[in-house]
């Protein structure tokens, strides 16, 4: 029987597939914009979840990808906020 932290590990690695692929199928479907705050959340939440997984099963080279899109995702944040403060400094 697997430990109570090995379950929530697993249960963290699930929930943080489905959000990558939710944001996917949001993107997909014409839902969001690859600009949005909501699809570079649920991408940056998912990564950092896949993170915790696979550091803690030891697939290094998933947690290194999933670290880089984590910052992709925040690089894109700090981009959205930069563009949305300019067009409120806009005469």
């Amino acid at each position: 029987m697997p430990s109570l932290q090995t379950l929530i590990i697993e249960a963290i690695g699930w929930l943080a597939a489905l959000l990558i692929l939710g944001a996917y199928l949001l993107l997909s479907l014409g839902k969001v914009d690859g600009r949005s705050r909501l699809y570079q959340c649920m991408n940056i939440a998912g990564a950092i979840g896949m993170i915790i997984n696979s550091g803690w099963n030891g697939a290094i080279p998933s947690a290194v990808l999933n670290a880089i899109w984590a910052l992709i995702g925040l690089y894109a944040l700090v981009r959205i906020r930069a563009q949305c403060r300019t067009r409120e400094t806009l005469p």
